[in-house]
């Protein structure tokens, strides 16, 4: 029955609602590619001209050949009808007809999925904050999915892989394509060991920029909740947070600066009820899950020098540059190069742009 799921989803004028809207009906996959005009033609609610459309192009198919263009990708998937398709993912109105896969599902908790999305061109800040987040919930089983595009989308995945979580990159085209190229290696560490890399396209289908909105409700649809880091008033995050609200799904949002055009969008959501995210504990009780974050290494103040100690508190509300942290702690140039080097190595601070510092 495979061939007949991978053959429909392989025509491009075609989509995931036609598909599933013939399959409700038929109750076979077989039945409903095999359906002829006038059969179609019953089905309630179904584009006449789709359905002209599909039995024009069904006509140049062949079923085998289809099916075996994937295989020899090494690529796997998931139809609707098979037992493992994501149990979330079948559950909102609009299902992928078929998921396309290329990792391990069995390293992933899909009863443990979160979502993280934002701008692509996102602030220094909240792609920190993202870091953070998932910093403190290392080593536990939470898998992280987003939709492998640039910015909040890399911060997540790539964060991800840092602190031993799995992860679930959602692309917008088939597997033929790479968007962005510059993520490349990042596909391929998700592949080998992260995680999962999935799409509801059939490997030759480019990434038109109509699939992205299209790919969002697979992002949330596979999670529980979704965390938004960054959006303006106009933004596929924003896309992606509605349709975690009409799939009934949890919303979060990481509060940033009111000055950065990109949080419009995040104050808008928490006005309106997204529950306002600052640590990895907030996830957690939003969520409503009972996980033990393991023990992180800890370096406590006590085990700090003089000179250290003053370093670590003048750095404790933001940032700062070597003059102004040479100004305040009154500590002469070489110790406090040497103070900054050994609090890096202790991983209790880090430099930042130019010679700034900051707690980690």
């Amino acid at each position: 029955m495979d061939k007949y799921w991978i053959a429909l989803s392989s025509i491009e004028q075609i989509d995931s609602a036609f598909i599933q809207r013939l399959y409700n009906y038929f109750g076979d996959i077989e039945t409903a590619y095999k359906a002829s005009l006038s059969d179609l033609s019953q089905i309630d609610g179904l584009s006449v001209k789709k359905a002209e459309k599909f039995v024009e192009k069904r006509k140049n198919i062949d079923l085998n050949k289809t099916l075996d263009e994937v295989l020899k990708r090494e690529i796997k998937y998931y139809t609707f009808d098979n037992q493992n398709y994501p149990q979330m993912l079948r559950e909102i109105s609009n299902p992928p007809s078929v998921l396309y896969y290329k990792g391990h599902p069995d390293i992933c908790n899909f009863n443990r999925t979160l979502a993280i999305v934002g701008s692509r061109k996102a602030s220094f800040n909240a792609k920190e904050a993202v870091e953070k987040i998932l910093s403190e919930l290392e080593g536990t089983d939470i898998c992280i999915v987003s939709g492998l595009a640039s910015g909040i989308d890399t911060s997540a995945h790539t964060s991800a892989l840092k602190h031993n979580l799995k992860t679930i990159g959602v692309i917008a085209s088939g597997f033929d394509y790479t968007y962005p190229a510059s993520n490349k290696q990042l596909y391929e560490q998700i592949e080998n060991n992260g995680g999962l890399v999935v799409s509801e396209y059939y490997p030759t289908f480019e990434p038109l920029k109509f699939r992205f909105p299209q790919r969002n409700r697979i992002v949330s649809g596979l999670s529980y909740g979704t965390l938004v880091a960054e959006a303006s008033l106009r933004s596929g995050a924003l896309i992606t947070a509605n349709l975690t609200l009409e799939q009934g799904r949890e919303l979060m949002c990481i509060p940033g600066l009111i000055s950065n055009p990109n949080t419009e969008g995040i104050y808008k959501l928490l006005k309106n009820g997204a529950s306002l995210i600052t640590c990895a504990n907030d996830i957690l009780e939003a969520l409503n899950w009972e996980i033990k974050i393991p023990e992180q290494s800890k370096i406590y103040i006590t085990d700090l020098n003089d000179n250290e100690l003053k370093i670590y508190n003048a750095l404790e509300i933001e940032e700062k540059g070597f003059d102004e942290l040479s100004s305040i702690t009154k500590i002469n140039t070489n110790d406090l190069l040497i103070n900054l080097t050994t609090l890096e190595l202790k991983g209790i601070i880090k430099q930042v742009t130019g010679d700034r510092y900051k707690r980690v």
